[in-house]
């Protein structure tokens, strides 16, 4: 399940947000575990357990690496080191990112980062 996340400051001109989460120690690359977007500007956190059919305005979620909408939870090899998975929250001077229906998680990164005023991010590690 996703974490609880709340977040305060964003800069003069914000009109929506981004959040993504991703594993770069995958040992096939870097992992997409989870893309939220279009989140309104007035938007400060996300509950625990966020759904993949979340009912907040406007906001859509990528499909991740895993295949599915949503949240793709830590899911590193057995008896692998310790990874670490970012959470960057981007606040992007457009309301709503031109990403096409069900895009994968990567390509909202992508757009969200071409159109980001500011970013803050998170680090968690997760071994098995």
């Amino acid at each position: 399940m996703s974490p609880a996340l709340e977040w305060t400051g964003s800069p003069a001109g914000t009109r929506s947000f981004a959040l993504l989460c991703d594993d770069p120690d995958a040992p096939g690359g870097t992992w997409h575990n989870w893309a939220v977007y279009d989140l309104p500007a007035d938007t400060s956190r996300l509950e625990e357990a966020f759904p993949a059919n979340a009912c907040l305005p406007a906001a859509k979620q990528g499909v991740n690496d895993f295949g599915q909408i949503g949240y793709g939870g830590p899911c590193p090899p057995r008896r692998h080191d310790p990874h670490h998975y970012f959470f960057r929250l981007l606040a992007l001077d457009v309301e709503r990112l031109d990403v096409g229906p069900k895009p994968i998680c990567a390509q909202v990164g992508i757009a969200a980062a071409k159109r980001a005023l500011a970013e803050a991010q998170l680090v968690g590690i997760f071994s098995r």
